[in-house]
């Protein structure tokens, strides 16, 4: 019979000597180790732990079923007979935006299904787990402790004859699950290219999880989950919102792009959309816009040409979510994350389609020198063009003086005021101008952690 020794232990201070309740050794499927689970009992008077944040039970469409061509028309169909029956006269925006939002999530709801997103209660976290395992482990078990009573040669023969049996069964297993995982995986790369590259960064570095507690101010850590998104939604709250900004007086309207906004234009957007991005507050993806037939986009055209005559939009259009991520340093320190902003969809859209015609006015004023936010330029440019002045300044001895600026979090700072007056400077004024205004009228946020939200907060 094997002889077998404790190599694993507890160790407590002698101050908790008497707290310690009781001490076990768990054995579970893994057979490739000598070492087993040690379990230890304490008994301590303490305060009740504060309550922390619990990943919200959240449910999304299951978007990913729109690669199927079957599905997709499903899908592009009942969103064409939901606008087959819609007036034609137009109302106001709120209602026609409210009117495809729904016709948009009812029909990818129906056609796709749902998902449940994370690992549900009593959902089982090993992929190789099963219930055949689970007895023949409880076989092994029992073997085991008649073994420990009996100390027979027969018990022992049991044990290590149903031990090599769990062996088997749990090798065969894990076998079966990394082949089923290999076939999920190429097939993700063909039809859900996100997921795919997803699921390679989590094997690479594993999972990033958000850290359960965060700083206040003053340095006090938080870990009830109303304090800790009360926090986000401070933190943020200050970060977009600048106190430097004065009212600035611009000049008089006059209409400069008054053309309305034609379905070519629609279409280009929703084509220029990345495949697999984040929805916004209204659960819309871009492979749901990508999969509309001329229905659903003379839908969406029709909504934008509403916001585009009345300079007004929808409210959907101005709330986004940000989510932090994590960037380097204290992971207790609000200012250590980046926001990742997730708008609306549907408005990004709108927004690409102002964005074209602005750059068709603003082109031509713009210097050489500026590469960034440029096609067909970058910072690939800028390096050759120093390394040149470097290289020449080198070779006839002259000196050379280089500033570098970097403003921090210069994004998240820009006073609307003054940018409204440099857009009129450089000739954004009409329809054009009232249409990027509409998008800031009534701008607000809100904090997402582990599925929960915080309350919204205005962005002016």
């Amino acid at each position: 019979m094997a002889q077998q020794s404790f190599i694993d232990f507890i160790i407590v201070s002698d101050n908790l000597r008497r707290a310690v309740m009781d001490v076990r050794v768990k054995r579970g499927a893994e057979l490739s180790t000598d070492h087993h689970l040690v379990v230890s009992i304490l008994e301590l008077s303490a305060k009740d732990p504060a309550r922390r944040i619990k990943p919200k039970k959240t449910f999304r469409i299951r978007w990913e079923a729109l690669a199927n061509e079957e599905t997709s028309q499903k899908f592009a169909s009942k969103v064409d007979q939901r606008y087959a029956q819609l007036s034609p006269t137009e109302t106001d925006i709120e209602s026609e935006w409210k009117l495809f939002k729904t016709a948009l999530v009812d029909a990818a709801t129906t056609t796709c299904g749902m998902k449940r997103v994370g690992i549900q209660p009593g959902q089982k976290k090993t992929a190789w787990w099963s219930e055949e395992i689970r007895n023949v482990i409880r076989e092994k078990k029992i073997a085991y402790h008649k073994w420990i009573q009996r100390q027979t040669t027969e018990s022992w023969q049991n044990y290590k004859q149903i031990r090599e049996k769990v062996k088997k069964i749990v090798s065969e297993a894990k076998s079966k699950s990394w082949e089923q995982f290999g076939h999920q995986l190429e097939h993700n790369n063909h039809s859900a290219n996100k997921l795919f590259w997803q699921t390679i960064r989590r094997l690479h570095k594993g999972e990033q999880k958000l850290t359960r507690s965060i700083k206040d101010m003053t340095d006090r850590l938080l870990t009830r989950e109303e304090d800790i998104l009360n926090r986000w939604k401070k933190y943020f709250a200050e970060l977009y919102n600048p106190t430097s900004a004065k009212h600035i007086k611009l000049n008089e309207p006059t209409d400069n792009e008054s053309n309305t906004i034609s379905t070519t234009e629609v279409t280009t957007a929703i084509q220029s959309l990345k495949s697999g991005k984040a929805a916004g507050v209204d659960e819309i993806r871009p492979e749901m816009l990508k999969s509309l037939k001329s229905g659903g986009v003379d839908w969406l055209t029709r909504i934008c040409r509403v916001a585009w005559t009345t300079g007004k939009a929808p409210l959907e259009w101005q709330t986004d979510i940000v989510v932090p991520i994590f960037k380097k340093g204290d992971q207790k320190e609000c200012s250590n994350y980046r926001g990742i902003t997730l708008l609306s969809l549907p408005g990004k859209v709108f927004t690409r389609i102002i964005e074209r015609r602005c750059r068709d006015i603003v082109e031509p004023h713009i210097q050489e020198t500026q590469c960034g936010f440029r096609a067909g330029r970058g910072t690939t440019d800028q390096i050759f063009t120093l390394q040149q002045i470097l290289e020449k300044s080198w070779e006839f001895a002259k000196p050379v003086y280089t500033l570098f600026i970097d403003l921090e979090k210069a994004h998240d700072r820009v006073p609307r005021e003054i940018l409204w007056k440099i857009l009129q400077e450089y000739g954004i004024r009409g329809h054009l101008l009232s249409s990027i205004q509409a998008l800031y009228n009534n701008c607000r946020s809100s904090v997402r952690i582990n599925g929960n939200k915080s309350e919204h907060f205005q962005v002016k």
